[in-house]
């Protein structure tokens, strides 16, 4: 006759070890949208600082509804006032 002893030490590593995989997956699913928000934040910056630039120079139409969809301000001199700021 055989007689065999199971341990749960597997049942245990395999438990850590899935947590672990867990844990580690929703860090980094959070750490690469924290980048990708900021990568974001700093494209638009960039986009807004060009569109001032090419107003400054420009004055187009196309230049004023570019920066009014990005800075959400409607009125022109607003819009002027703005890119003063941000050009200086």
């Amino acid at each position: 006759m055989k007689f065999e002893l199971k341990t749960e030490n597997q049942n245990h590593t395999n438990s850590f070890s899935n947590i672990f995989r867990t844990i580690s997956l929703v860090f980094f699913v959070i750490i690469f949208c924290d980048i990708a928000f900021k990568f974001g934040f700093i494209s638009r910056h960039y986009q807004i600082e060009y569109n001032c630039n090419l107003l400054l120079v420009d004055k187009s139409q196309s230049s004023f509804k570019k920066l009014s969809r990005l800075s959400n301000l409607k009125s022109k001199q607003k819009i002027w006032e703005f890119c003063r700021e941000i050009v200086k």
